[in-house]
């Protein structure tokens, strides 16, 4: 009996017909789209003989397998005669219409082409027209090409796309039966599960089994990334998922996934695993310049990808940066768009969280077929809240059409008038302001959208017509380009959520649209998924992170209590004011303070401030202490390369028999994801509770959570900097053998609604006299 390979018309010649170039990026077809409303549009003007949205399928045996092929044609013609059937097949593009050719997409007729193969045989015809209607979404002018071809000629178009696919089919139904047989035999890779492991692993399993999403408070130390993954990878072994996206916002969490399915497959799994780095650290080029033009690895990119994707499937299976960078310069293909390319073929993909969850670069060829067997794990979900709102946010500033305006004065008409309309927007917002430098209005600016979209034509037929050029200014267009295209796409989604706030400066004025709320907009880019699994150390309090994550009344949530016992930790507060305004009386008695701390045992301490400012008022005062002393300090930097990163942390060594202080800020890259275990790290200081700066934009949010009905404040400021707070005294204690001394500096922490933000493990905390002024 033949195996049965079941696929969407759409998956099937998106894999052969790959077209395009890669532009930056993004490749040429990005703005063509699936368009809803332009679908229905175009679809009420069917007459009454005709069909839309018509189901079609066929079985095509083919070297041992037989491929189910099926999709949804949009439309199905009828002529008056009732015997010329004609399959529509509709495209919207919010770029310029007219620069689309009959065969400038040949993935499109090839998605035509199928559907009228299927038509052909259902209904028994001899001959079929095939039509291509595209849409342009703004101006609604519409474009159309046609072709008829017979039943046989179809019927060998079908044959040959289904042969060139083959091989990669035949490569991924032998490797699923051998990754569903290594799954089933998969055992648990430690002897046994820590105290709390199971409780998450049993949650985990149990959400994606029931299609929700889990919002899960486990403490480090208990394993949280194999608790959250094995359940997963078994998952894939009873039929529920095809595909897990890993998904974190920092380097380290990454690497923790994929060590965790390096030890995986040590225990016999066969899955592939694909890590995607950001473009502008993978990209082998001295200048990121995404043309043929300029790069040999995007030249040609489309004619050696498949060989490429089939290579490093068929001899690999856990694919991290080398690997890729490896195969990449092997078949001279671009490593990012490869990563990319990967990701779509495999079982598991580790990313950042704007592969799922950004508008601008989500990985939008998942389709909702596979979304539904695929389950979203998102690690230091904590993170998730801030860089939402970054995503479903955009600003543009007056400066960069004013440049555009003088760069194509006298060189493009149409560009140099779109973009001084522009920036006499700009200048009359600047008059109506007045003396105000804020203006928070709770309209969408229309006006400027107007000519924004005025301006996109503008500069894609300039583009269009630059080919790739590295001239200063087809540089400067194709950046304000893309950020005036984001800003457009983010003002489809304003809504009662949104504010526009403009800034206005003395030398610049900017208009940015604020995502308050990204609860919904999460929502919505997460779903078609069939479960999502939210966790972190420090998710607490739940109730607000689940509001802000946008769960459902029907989701779950977990706690798992610390494994470790309270005489691992000793935890002090020290009672005094590190608001603002006592920021200079405080620094004496701080540096006092710490100097206590850190000389009362022999070890490695961090100190975590508030800011760099606050930081290096302490530092001062505490060198003075520390002077004549064998004592080491170090002091990040605002700016640290990685190497300098690594460098800082390896001074963090377990025997040494002086002591060494680092002082950090609380939500920088040193106060969450490290870790120091054992005795590379004795003791941590907080200083402060972490309350974001007071702003414009917070404050935004705080009479946005207010007018809602929660505490505007708390959702503002306290939670987010109590969570760093919480990050930041997470450092201390990461295994059973782990043992330290925090030391908390603010009288905030003897208030209830403090007390009740710190872990439990935290609160029988001693408090320590108050130091002299």
């Amino acid at each position: 009996m033949a195996d049965i390979v079941n696929i969407s018309v759409r998956s099937l010649v998106e894999y052969v017909y790959r077209s395009g170039s890669i532009e930056s990026g993004f490749r040429t077809s990005k703005a063509l789209t699936e368009g809803t409303k332009a679908h229905q549009k175009l679809q009420k003007q069917y007459g009454e003989l005709d069909q839309h949205e018509v189901y079609v399928s066929a079985e095509i045996p083919y070297e041992g397998l037989i491929f189910v092929i099926d999709g949804r044609c949009d439309g199905l013609l009828m002529d008056d005669d009732g015997l010329t059937v004609t399959v529509d097949e509709i495209k919207s593009t919010s770029g310029d219409i007219t620069l689309i050719e009959a065969d400038s997409y040949p993935v499109h007729w090839a998605q035509a082409k199928c559907y009228a193969y299927m038509v052909a045989k259902d209904r028994g015809l001899s001959r079929m027209r095939i039509q291509l209607t595209y849409m342009q979404v703004e101006s609604e002018e519409t474009l159309r090409f046609v072709e008829e071809a017979t039943a046989d000629e179809l019927e060998q178009f079908v044959w040959q796309v289904v042969r060139l696919y083959y091989p990669y089919a035949q490569a991924r139904y032998e490797h699923e039966e051998r990754r569903n047989q290594s799954v089933k035999e998969l055992a648990f890779p430690f002897p046994s599960y820590r105290e709390g492991q199971r409780k998450l692993a049993g949650a985990v399993y149990q959400t994606i089994q029931e299609g929700h999403k889990l919002f899960a408070k486990a403490p480090t130390g208990i394993g949280k990334t194999m608790s959250t993954l094995f359940p997963s990878v078994k998952a894939i072994g009873q039929g529920l998922l095809q595909r897990i996206f890993y998904l974190t916002a920092k380097t380290i969490t990454r690497t923790a996934a994929e060590e965790a399915f390096a030890l995986l497959q040590s225990r016999g799994l066969q899955l592939h695993t694909v890590t995607i780095t950001a473009k502008d650290k993978v990209c082998f080029q001295e200048e990121v310049r995404c043309t043929k033009e300029h790069c040999e690895f995007a030249d040609g990119y489309f004619d050696r990808i498949n060989e490429a994707v089939l290579d490093v499937l068929r001899h690999e299976t856990i694919m991290t940066r080398p690997v890729i960078e490896s195969y990449a310069r092997k078949h001279r293909v671009c490593p990012f768009e490869f990563s990319l390319d990967i990701a779509y073929a495999a079982d598991a993909v580790i990313c950042d969280y704007n592969y799922i969850f950004d508008p601008r670069v989500n990985l939008k060829r998942l389709f909702e077929e596979q979304k539904r067997h695929t389950a979203l794990l998102v690690d230091e979900a904590h993170n998730l809240v801030d860089r939402a709102r970054e995503m479903y946010s955009s600003e543009l500033p007056k400066s960069s059409f004013l440049a555009l305006q003088r760069e194509y004065k006298g060189v493009r008409a149409e560009l140099h008038d779109a973009a001084k309309a522009l920036n006499q927007y700009y200048i009359a917002l600047r008059k109506r302001m007045g003396d105000s430098q804020m203006l928070v209005e709770p309209e969408l600016p229309e006006s400027l959208i107007a000519l924004l979209e005025v301006f996109i034509a503008a500069a894609e037929k300039e583009l269009a017509g630059q080919g790739g050029s590295a001239a200063a200014s087809a540089v400067l267009l194709l950046e304000v380009y893309f950020n005036a295209q984001n800003f457009v796409r983010i003002a489809k989604l304003f809504d009662e959520r949104y504010v526009t706030f403009t800034v206005n400066e003395r030398n610049e004025i900017s208009v940015k649209l604020i995502c308050l709320d990204p609860s919904h907009l999460l929502r919505q880019m997460g779903k078609g998924y069939r479960s999502h699994v939210f966790f972190s150390a420090t998710l607490s309090p739940l109730s607000y992170f689940m509001d802000t994550l946008g769960a459902g009344e029907e989701d779950y949530s977990v706690t798992v209590p610390s494994p470790f016992s309270k005489d691992q930790l000793e935890v002090f507060v020290q009672p005094l004011s590190t608001r603002y305004q006592d920021r200079e009386r405080s620094r004496e008695p701080i540096a006092r303070s710490l100097y206590e701390l850190v000389t009362g045992r022999t070890g490695n301490y961090l100190v975590f401030f508030p800011s760099y400012a606050y930081m290096s008022s302490v530092y001062e005062v505490f060198t003075d202490l520390a002077a004549g002393s064998e004592m080491r300090v170090l002091v990040q930097q605002a700016q640290m390369s990685e190497e300098e990163r690594e460098q800082f942390l390896a001074e963090f060594q377990a025997g040494t028999e002086t002591t060494l202080v680092g002082f950090a800020v609380m939500g920088g890259i040193f106060s969450e994801g490290i870790d120091l275990v054992g005795d590379r790290l004795t003791g941590v200081a907080v200083v402060g509770v972490g309350l974001p700066q007071l702003g414009p934009e917070r404050n935004l949010i705080k009479s946005y959570m207010d007018s809602t009905g929660k505490n505007g404040y708390e959702y503002a400021y306290v939670f987010p900097g109590m969570n760093k707070v919480q990050q930041a005294g997470g450092r201390l204690i990461r295994s059973e053998t782990d043992r330290g001394v925090l030391l908390l500096i603010d009288d905030r922490y003897l208030q209830p609604l403090y007390q009740r933000l710190l872990p439990e493990e935290w609160r029988a905390y001693t408090v320590l006299p108050a130091q002299r002024r």
